[in-house]
């Protein structure tokens, strides 16, 4: 990544150009629709479908939407050439895509997704041309990054040192809402990725100890955690914890786990669904046109077919029929005689396909984001503890918390940038205090703030 450069560079921007108008675009369009005017700019929304780019900008809003399609290199060049800034809500494979593009019009983008390799390779030509390419400024990654962050240089300037940093992130239900799923857990976002979350192998530090935690085991293996008014959850580890040391500046640190935040009770559920192999994306199963939704989890069991898909996993597993495990599963549809729906699927798509008949947000539902941290740290020879958490509500099931926490952050960064008042260049992540500072700042007075309690 490319250093910081004190000298503000003040341009004068008049168009900021949204690339994807799917579900977390709503907050970030509306901020930006609603500072335009002071900023004198024009919001522009481009999506591949017209009409949920027009969706999402209101005739008397002031905005505009236009048919946008990263694969039509002349069209998406034209689109970018007449933006100052570009904000891309893309699939995260085609930021690269997007990034030179920019490269070579010479755009400032923001993202906020992880940082890929093909990114970071631009960080010295962006910078030369003074370019920021900002990336991961939005919940998980860019909330959780900015908030630590404010949190461990605070400590930092007060003389301490971080020995141990655990940070937990989950979009989950808001308590009114479904109060009869016994999941507490509705897609808020990707819900493919959700179905695909924790593949591969977990890797963190714990007590000065790495440790290995394959996907077999990542739904066992689970951190307990409090929040305070809004009562216990669970967390698993992210997939690689260790690279954020380094991000974090936090060397000799002897504790570094990042992870996922659910509601009590979900990981054992979601285990048995690992374990029974519904989350394999690498083969296509057969008759998936005649299958049914208990036909489906009978797939993966032995036993007589004449017994219930639901009484053979139970005896299988040794679980109670109706309780726990079960009964969170049997409310998810799973053993149901209901047909799946599709001609064709791998395990893990049949899998998201029957979920999102249950775990869609309807149109009164609302979402939560919370996110908890804890630090520990030494000063004067004394060990203390700091925890902080972050819980967001959606208004809907469009102005969701999901869309506000991933959005508003990078409305935020856009605007600052329109101001002059982000000095860094190059390819980024927000964990400089030049912008987590003022982006923060901003997020405290749209209701987005970070409570941080002192335990020791």
């Amino acid at each position: 990544m490319r250093g910081f450069k004190f000298k503000l560079l003040v341009c004068s921007m008049k168009r900021i150009l949204v690339l994807g108008a799917g579900r977390s675009s709503s907050a970030l369009i509306a901020y930006l629709l609603r500072e335009a005017k002071s900023l004198s700019c024009e919001v522009v929304v481009g999506d591949a479908s017209r009409q949920a780019a027009l969706e999402k900008v209101p005739p008397e809003s002031g905005g505009s939407a236009i048919l946008f399609d990263i694969q039509q290199e002349a069209g998406a060049l034209d689109a970018i050439s007449e933006a100052d800034v570009v904000v891309s809500l893309l699939p995260p494979h085609f930021h690269p895509v997007v990034a030179r593009y920019c490269l070579r019009l010479k755009k400032h983008l923001l993202t906020a997704s992880y940082v890929s390799p093909e990114m970071r390779g631009l960080d010295i030509e962006a910078g030369a041309n003074g370019l920021l390419f900002l990336n991961e400024c939005g919940l998980d990654p860019g909330i959780d990054h900015m908030s630590a962050m404010q949190v461990i240089d605070t400590i930092r300037r007060d003389g301490g040192h971080v020995y141990s940093f655990e940070s937990f992130t989950g979009g989950l239900i808001a308590p009114e809402t479904d109060p009869d799923n016994p999941w507490r857990y509705k897609f808020t976002w990707n819900p493919r990725n959700v179905v695909m979350a924790g593949q591969g192998t977990a890797k963190y530090m714990e007590n000065g100890k790495y440790k290995y935690v394959p996907y077999q085991q990542l739904f066992l293996r689970t951190t307990p955690v409090r929040v305070p008014g809004y009562g216990e959850y669970e967390g698993y580890a992210n997939r690689d914890s260790l690279s954020y040391i380094d991000t974090y500046a936090l060397k000799g640190i002897r504790t570094m786990l990042r992870g996922t935040l659910r509601n009590k009770g979900f990981c054992a559920a979601w285990n048995v669904l690992v374990q029974l192999g519904c989350c394999d994306d690498s083969y296509l199963m057969e008759d998936v046109a005649a299958m049914t939704h208990a036909d489906f989890i009978n797939a993966f069991l032995s036993g007589p077919e004449n017994v219930a898909a639901g009484e053979k996993l139970a005896r299988q597993e040794g679980m109670a029929v109706g309780e726990g495990e079960m009964q969170r599963l049997g409310w998810a549809g799973l053993f149901s005689a209901e047909p799946v729906g599709l001609t064709k699927g791998t395990p893990a798509q049949i899998l998201e396909h029957i979920l999102n008949k249950r775990w869609k947000l309807n149109a009164g539902d609302r979402d939560m984001i919370v996110m908890w941290h804890r630090f520990l740290y030494e000063h004067d020879g004394k060990k203390k503890e700091i925890q902080a958490s972050l819980v967001v509500k959606g208004d809907d099931a469009i102005q969701t918390a999901m869309a506000k926490t991933v959005g508003l952050p990078l409305g935020i960064a856009a605007k600052l940038l329109l101001q002059g008042k982000i000095p860094v260049r190059g390819v980024a992540i927000p964990t400089h205090s030049a912008i987590y500072g003022p982006v923060m700042e901003v997020l405290k007075k749209e209701g987005i703030v970070l409570e941080e309690r002192q335990i020791s």
